[in-house]
């Protein structure tokens, strides 16, 4: 199921075949649509949708365009339908510079009463911002406070704006444009923005896609926008749509997430394996035990699975390019099920890769390395500091200071047996690539730095 964030369905343009455009968005997998107010009137009849369609949803509020035109009844009537069921947003509303249909202090004024009843709601907020970047940061400074919760719609913004909005808390969504040929910069702005924070959007009847452009838009045409999402964020169309449909979950409540943590999860053309949420690092970039979701897959176990339930959860492993050992906790801390697993896995042909803490001697009590022989094809270790006293501060290792330098001799014994060994780190500014890169070249083994904060 895929989430459409932002359409106008209440728009004369649908008036003859509405019934026509929800069935084709049913067909589309489209399973969730947020019908956004632009004014009095379109909020009421947003309402209005929302009860008459179960799969339809309503914000309410009023474009900048109209802000000169707001009395305090009409205000106080948008009020009122705050209490209507499935009203989910406040919105859409912000600044428009671009049109200046309205003076921008009234824009200004309708904007901050807008995010003040956002606030008092525990409401999300969708914020239109054109050619006015500026003063529509400004003002949503004034309202984070840690309650600031909302997307900036069909963003055209630049990196920095994009990175500000995120360091806000705020969602982005891009519409048809990020498909236009000529949208290139756009498309690089879009790459900037992790993809946690993605949305998915429309602003139906506005802004078809690439190949439905000077037609009138519809929430099926996400099917146009979806796949070049996929190719900005190197991911699979499936991926986004997952990814997408949890953000939507999160921010709006709509929607319906993983409840079971996934034993077997797909990112791209990789199945990963997570065999545990147990581990013997508590580290400080790690969200395993606040968090555990990565690219939209719930991986926090209720039990731990047996091989059996493990294999069951692969089922035909033929499609995919590699099968990595790599959960929510470290494959070692089950090392018996790791080689049945990785056993039932060769016997099918595929490649093998395990991500580990490089702590399964310490928790195994023993060297492990060479019962790994023939199974693991490639192993990525975390080094994650280029000292012992700095990996406990970072990493609070169980094993305390004895376990960094079983590390390095995991790493070692790995390079003697396993084709392809890696190291780690996670990006930070307490930490010295450059030192921990020489001493991956100093073991002979190949390096690479993962970004904060992006899993999978």
């Amino acid at each position: 199921m895929i989430i459409d964030t932002h359409a106008h369905l209440d728009f004369p343009d649908y008036k003859s075949d509405l019934d026509s455009v929800l069935i084709r968005a049913k067909e589309a997998d489209v399973g969730c649509i947020i019908n956004v107010g632009t004014n009095l009137s379109a909020s009421k009849k947003s309402v209005t949708l929302a009860h008459q369609f179960n799969n339809v949803y309503a914000s309410i509020g009023i474009h900048p365009h109209d802000a000169m035109k707001v009395s305090e009844q009409d205000w106080k009537t948008l009020e009122s339908l705050v209490k209507e069921s499935k009203v989910i947003a406040i919105g859409e509303t912000g600044l428009d510079y671009y049109r200046n249909r309205s003076p921008h202090e009234d824009q200004q004024r309708i904007f901050r009463k807008h995010l003040a009843l956002a606030k008092a709601h525990n409401l999300p907020v969708i914020i239109h911002s054109r050619d006015a970047s500026s003063d529509c940061l400004k003002i949503l400074e004034e309202y984070k406070n840690g309650t600031l919760r909302g997307v900036v719609h069909c963003f055209s913004g630049t990196r920095e704006t994009a990175k500000k909005c995120i360091e806000l808390g705020l969602y982005i969504s891009f519409a048809g444009p990020i498909t236009f040929s000529n949208a290139q910069n756009l498309r690089e702005v879009a790459k900037s923005v992790p993809v946690e924070r993605l949305l998915l959007e429309t602003d139906s009847p506005f802004l078809s896609p690439q190949p439905k452009r000077g037609e009138r838009n519809e929430p099926s045409y996400l099917s146009y926008i979806i796949p070049v999402l996929a190719d900005i964020y190197g991911l699979s169309v499936e991926d986004i749509k997952r990814i997408t449909t949890f953000n939507a979950y999160k921010l709006f409540g709509i929607g319906e997430p993983e409840q079971e943590g996934r034993i077997a999860y797909a990112i791209r053309n990789s199945l990963y394996i997570n065999l545990t949420n147990r581990c013997s690092n508590v580290c400080a970039f790690c969200m395993r035990e606040t968090y555990p979701i990565v690219k939209g897959h719930n991986l926090g176990l209720k039990k731990e699975p047996t091989s059996e339930e493990v294999i069951q959860a692969i089922g035909d492993p033929g499609k995919y390019d590699e099968v990595v050992f790599c959960g929510y906790g470290e494959p070692t801390e089950r090392l018996d099920e790791l080689i049945t697993v990785a056993k039932f896995l060769k016997s099918k042909g595929k490649r093998i890769r395990l991500d580990t803490n490089g702590h399964g001697d310490l928790i195994n009590g023993r060297p492990i390395i060479r019962e790994l022989k023939g199974l693991i094809d490639t192993v990525c270790i975390s080094l994650n500091a280029e000292t012992a006293e700095q990996y406990e501060e970072i990493c609070k290792p169980v094993f305390g200071k004895k376990t960094y330098p079983a590390l390095i001799q995991f790493i070692k014994d790995a390079k003697q047996v396993i084709p392809n060994v890696q190291v780690s780190i996670v990006e930070s500014p307490n930490v010295d690539t450059e030192k921990c890169r020489r001493i991956a070249e100093e073991l002979g083994v190949d390096f690479r730095v993962r970004k904060y904060n992006v899993l999978g």
